[in-house]
């Protein structure tokens, strides 16, 4: 059960400390500048996690095994943060800006994984984001 658990309570941690980051970028500063900070940090961290964790760590061997995703991810995670870091900036607040993005971006995935994914599109599912779209109209009014 833990095993389950673990990765999504580190997501809603890491995204809990990400949004208050975000936020708190400085109104003076270019996000993109910003930005070449935040993901060196990550590398070095990402690397250092990578050889203290695995085993038998071989970095150049587990670069033989990419493919378009990693880059693709790159390109799309820099879009996310700087949209909500401008979405900040513009005055946004910290419990709607998430909350309407996540709700839009779980509609389009269910969509996104009949399509591409193959995965099934229930009722429950439909009904969902039926509700979460009516949960949009209570936060944002």
């Amino acid at each position: 059960m833990l095993y389950y658990i673990w990765p999504i309570a580190l997501v809603v941690a890491s995204n809990i400390v990400y949004h208050i980051c975000a936020k708190s970028v400085p109104a003076e500063i270019n996000p993109l500048a910003s930005l070449t900070i935040t993901y060196l940090t990550g590398a070095i961290a990402a690397a250092a996690l990578y050889f203290i964790l695995d085993k038998e760590p071989n970095l150049i061997g587990e670069y033989r095994r990419l493919n378009w995703a990693p880059f693709a991810l790159g390109i799309a995670i820099v879009g996310l943060e700087t949209g909500f870091i401008y979405a900040y900036k513009a005055g946004w607040l910290v419990n709607t800006a998430s909350v309407v993005q996540s709700t839009f971006l779980a509609a389009a995935l269910i969509f996104v994984g009949f399509f591409l994914f193959k995965e099934t599109i229930t009722l429950n599912k439909i009904i969902g984001i039926i509700i979460c779209l009516i949960g949009l109209a209570f936060i944002n009014h």
